[in-house]
């Protein structure tokens, strides 16, 4: 440390920005086993256990509640995931450069879109007057309610995520293919090889390793699904769908101010996502010859 100090020096805003913002703030999770008031402080509060967590476990909407988190999740991560992939491998194939780079704007530009703006867009595009329902007309009698057929709001949600984020996440595949050494795929060209089969053993096999690290962090992030989305695109409909556990968390928290049970389920909910991240690293080591997150 004293011959690397500089090193150590240029390191230490990140440091302290971490335990300022990620670790001392865990000491508030202590209310998640206390009769929390914030007239008797945390340390002043009635210790009582696991009661808060049982609340919530035998609670009628705990079945509805945690099904919905973790069906947006894992379809969204299992329809999401390999859309990034197929882009990167598309983009890959485009030898032009201008070309390319128009694409690549496109195709990020909708990840820099604000979220409000983007369920706004939502509730105009998919409004009984709006322009899907004005297409749709030509082929049905009456318009489509999507935003209140809590049926639709799963797709809605997930395709629209798709959407957003699937360019900007192609970024790291598109870096990795760019290191594949031109020399294979001539080769291969050689040898015949068609471009599926260049794609197949190439440029996949170049993919696989972050493939692997990128799908144990989505698959470690199931419960941390975001609340700003859902919650905006809430509307008393459909709700047996779109309840999920962030909005149930900041309904019963910030609206109803019980914070030592809102504070409980979201403990819950982070250790849900650790024990999955270990789960599926796990898994992933065994079917990806000993490489995983760690």
């Amino acid at each position: 440390m004293r011959q690397n100090y500089m090193l150590y020096l240029f390191l230490a805003p990140a440091i302290i920005l971490t335990v300022v913002f990620k670790y001392v703030p865990m000491y508030g999770a202590i209310i998640s086993f206390k009769d929390f008031s914030p007239m008797k402080g945390i340390w002043g509060s009635d210790w009582i256990g696991l009661e808060h967590f049982t609340r919530f476990l035998t609670s009628p909407n705990f079945g509805e509640i945690f099904m919905n988190t973790l069906k947006l999740s894992v379809y969204g991560l299992i329809l999401g995931f390999p859309v990034p992939i197929i882009l990167a491998l598309m983009l890959n194939q485009v030898r032009r450069a201008s070309i390319k780079k128009n694409i690549q704007l496109i195709l990020y530009a909708p990840n820099f879109i604000s979220v409000v703006i983007i369920c706004g867009m939502l509730f105009i595009f998919l409004s009984p007057t709006g322009p899907i329902n004005t297409i749709l007309s030509l082929f049905i009698d009456k318009p489509i309610s999507f935003m209140s057929d809590s049926d639709a709001f799963r797709s809605i949600y997930i395709i629209s995520g798709i959407w957003q984020g699937a360019g900007w996440a192609s970024i790291i595949y598109v870096a990795a293919l760019a290191n594949v050494d031109p020399q294979l795929h001539d080769a291969a060209n050689i040898d015949g090889a068609s471009l599926l089969q260049r794609i197949w053993h190439i440029d996949l096999p170049t993919l696989k390793p972050m493939m692997a690290v990128l799908f144990i962090l989505g698959a470690g992030g199931i419960m941390a699904i975001g609340f700003e989305k859902a919650y905006l695109l809430q509307t008393a409909m459909n709700i047996p769908t779109s309840e999920i556990i962030p909005t149930y968390v900041y309904k019963v928290g910030l609206q109803a101010g019980d914070y030592a049970y809102s504070s409980a389920v979201g403990l819950f909910n982070s250790i849900i996502n650790v024990i999955l991240l270990v789960f599926v690293n796990f898994v992933v080591k065994k079917l990806n010859e000993g490489e995983g997150l760690y």
